[in-house]
């Protein structure tokens, strides 16, 4: 989903890291912006004042959502089982996104992986562009792709790979001294 007035409601949900915004559509969430991207409740209203001005508040979908990663970035295993709205994606990025929507919590698969999961064992760089793509980090995690040897590379969202870290830390996922993912838990 690529149209912005398209989105009818969205909720603003606080937890350490700072202030997230999760928007749906009539068809399901549309988007979700980290907690990492707006340190405070004001700029997180701003935000989502200004990406999404025809919404007209929060709805039961995005209330759930918000709910939901709270308790996910208060450290909870967290099943989001909400809708997506992912019109305007292309059928390999839905496929990919379904591929990546089922990485279990605390484990973590390779570019390479995801690109032998959706039959395509050459295409791990299509794989970051999908990643690059992804509109709903956490509910899709996409932080939960790394690099084959372990390494954090490709997590555009708001903190880069350092929020990627920490969000893999978080899970569970042992690190490196260097910050990458141990070859024990990749898989």
């Amino acid at each position: 989903m690529r149209d912005r007035s398209a989105v009818t409601a969205w909720t603003m949900y606080e937890t350490g890291a700072g202030c997230g915004v999760l928007a749906a559509s009539e068809h399901g969430v549309v988007a979700h912006h980290l907690p990492y991207g707006a340190k405070s409740a004001a700029e997180a209203l701003e935000l989502a004042a200004a990406l999404y001005p025809r919404a007209t508040g929060e709805n039961e979908l995005t209330a759930k959502g918000a709910a939901l990663l709270r308790r996910y970035f208060g450290g909870e295993r967290v099943v989001f089982d909400l809708p997506l709205d992912l019109d305007g994606c292309t059928p390999f990025q839905k496929n990919v996104y379904h591929v990546v929507a089922a990485i279990p919590y605390g484990t973590v698969l390779s570019y390479q992986d995801v690109a032998g999961a959706c039959g395509s064992p050459r295409g791990a760089r299509a794989i970051g562009g999908a990643m690059a793509r992804n509109l709903v980090p956490i509910i899709i995690p996409c932080h939960r792709v790394v690099g084959a040897n372990g390494v954090m590379t490709g997590f555009t969202a708001p903190g880069g790979t350092d929020s990627k870290r920490e969000l893999l830390s978080m899970e569970g996922v042992n690190l490196d001294a260097k910050g990458g993912v141990t070859w024990a838990k990749i898989r």
